[in-house]
């Protein structure tokens, strides 16, 4: 008898597709950040692209790890590989170091605002955590190897 996982539901593929999609938006917002960042800071204003130029040379890699291991999650999730937990585990570290920098070491809170600068955020730390509870919950199910 082959040893065949278990089928997975259809709900559970659609989320994985919109997992990828998700994280497809981060890689391209991460290019962004690298290929045209100064370019869109300078579009924002001088303050903007102080910020910008003052950016460390880690955030960038940070930034890379974040989107880049969230791609790689996905894919993974996709593909019923174990690696799909800690992959997501890598990337919502990478998210908070990035966010907790932003936040915590530069004056952008002060300069924007909390309305205007936490929500979204916000947002990418939540779905974070749920991308490692899907994951999660998928090895428990036996839909990843």
């Amino acid at each position: 008898m082959e040893n065949t996982p278990p089928k997975r539901p259809t709900w559970f593929v659609a989320v994985t597709l919109v997992l990828i999609l998700w994280a497809l938006a981060g890689v391209a917002s991460f290019a962004a950040h690298v290929f045209a960042g100064e370019k869109m800071a300078a579009e924002q204003g001088a303050w903007d692209l102080d910020y910008y130029r003052a950016l460390p040379a880690w955030f960038a890699w940070d930034y890379a790890v974040a989107t880049l291991a969230a791609l790689a999650g996905a894919v993974a999730l996709w593909a019923r590989s174990r690696h799909a937990v800690m992959l997501y585990i890598v990337s919502l570290v990478g998210v908070v170091v990035q966010f907790g920098y932003v936040f915590l070491g530069t004056g952008l809170l002060a300069h924007k605002g909390w309305a205007a600068t936490v929500p979204f955020p916000m947002v990418i730390a939540v779905i974070g955590c749920v991308q490692i509870g899907v994951a999660r919950m998928a090895a428990r199910r036996g839909w990843v190897g």
